[in-house]
Parts: C-alpha cells; structure tokens; sequence
C-alpha cells in the first residue's frame, strides 16, 4: 500500500515546501508536488494559479520570475520550491508525484525531472491531454489520471492516454470501480484519506495506495 503525502505533507507543513517535503519524506513512500511555470518558464511548487493564498505576495505564479518568487514567504520562513530543488532533496530518498497543472508545460517539466530522475516517480494530471503527452515523452515514468467529477469512463479514459493508474477524489471510489482498473492493469490511487476509518475502507476495497495529509498518522494507521 502506498502512501503518497499530499503537496509534500501539508498537515505538517506549509504545502509544496521543501519544509513540508521533509516531513512527508519521514513516512511517505512518494510526495507530491503541484508544477507551475514562472514568467521566465522555470518549474516552480505551487498548487494555485495565483501565490495570493500560500504566500505574502499577490499575482499570478506565471506574472513572476522565479527571482521574484525566492522573495516570497510561503509560511514559517519557507519559499516557493523550484523542481530542481526538489529533485535535489528527494532523490535517492523517496518518490515523487509530479502534478501538471497546465497544459503545454510538459515538455520544460519532463526536461528537468530528465536530468535528476527520483527513484520513483508518477506524473499526473487532471487533463488527459497532459497524461498522454507526458508519458510519451517520458515513457519511463509511470502516468496518472486524476478526477473528482463523473467522468463517465474513467478507466477507458486513463487506457486511451496510456495512463498507468487513475487517482479518483476518495467518494468516487468503489468495489466496482477497484475492479474494473485492475482487470485493465491499472492501479488505483485515490485522494484524500486522512481518517482511519476511510483508510480501513480503502483497504477493504483494495485499493494500491492513497494521497495523506499526515503520512506518518497514515502509516500509525496501517500498522495498527
């Protein structure tokens, strides 16, 4: 069962920090990042489009240089993490979960992951557009489709972009849909499991792992 913290493990700290990375790294076997360009194209940790709600400053991400950035707070003293400072931290450690958040940015992003390759890594998306593009450029990583609404066909949907696992929002998980994605080869790994109970429920299903807030509370639980 794999456990994957949530924009590093942003129950412990500021999300998408270095800070929050370390303490997701404790406990987690792969942590996530949101990606976003700059204005001068660098690959920076961020989940919104805007740094106004995770840092002191305003604006689009894409309206600063990473120079700008650097200035920033993104809360206990941390900053806004560019990829290859992530790469940095994580590699020959642990995972890592690369989530697109725009399309047309695969390229610049594979590039870098290219150059520092984490011992594990999933690239995924909300749009299928990115999935297919990024695991045809990086063949060797394994691709992820990501959804919170009805999708219709999920699983179809994951198959036609070349996808290697879908990671549903955690109420679109169910027995039925568990088994469907693993008669396709495809593994399941839903978001956002933070209580014991929907972990024991995600085990009962069957499920191959899941995104946490709090890893190492996530890890208690399995063990108990």
């Amino acid at each position: 069962m794999l456990i994957i913290g949530h924009r590093g493990a942003r129950g412990l700290g500021p999300e998408n920090t270095l800070l929050a990375l370390r303490k997701g790294m404790a406990c987690a076997d792969l942590v996530e990042v949101d990606l976003r360009l700059t204005r001068d194209g660098i690959p920076v940790a961020i989940h919104d489009a805007t740094v106004d709600r995770t840092t002191n400053g305003t604006g689009p991400v894409k309206g600063h240089t990473v120079e700008d950035l650097a200035g920033l707070d993104a809360g206990e003293g941390e900053r806004i993490p560019t990829l290859g400072e992530v790469l940095d931290l994580v590699r020959n450690v642990t995972g890592l979960v690369v989530e697109i958040k725009e399309p047309g940015t695969e390229a610049i992003i594979v590039s870098a992951l290219m150059d520092r390759m984490p011992e594990r890594l999933f690239l995924v998306s909300f749009h299928s557009e990115s999935v297919a593009t990024a695991k045809r450029l990086l063949p060797g990583a394994q691709a992820g489709f990501i959804y919170s609404e009805e999708t219709g066909d999920p699983v179809g949907l994951a198959r036609s972009v070349q996808a290697d696992l879908i990671l549903p929002r955690w109420d679109r998980v169910s027995h039925e849909l568990v088994e469907e994605a693993h008669a396709a080869g495809l593994l399941v790994v839903p978001w956002l499991l933070n209580t014991e109970d929907d972990i024991r429920e995600a085990l009962r299903l069957g499920i191959d792992g899941f995104s946490s807030d709090d890893p190492c509370v996530s890890r208690q639980y399995l063990r108990d």
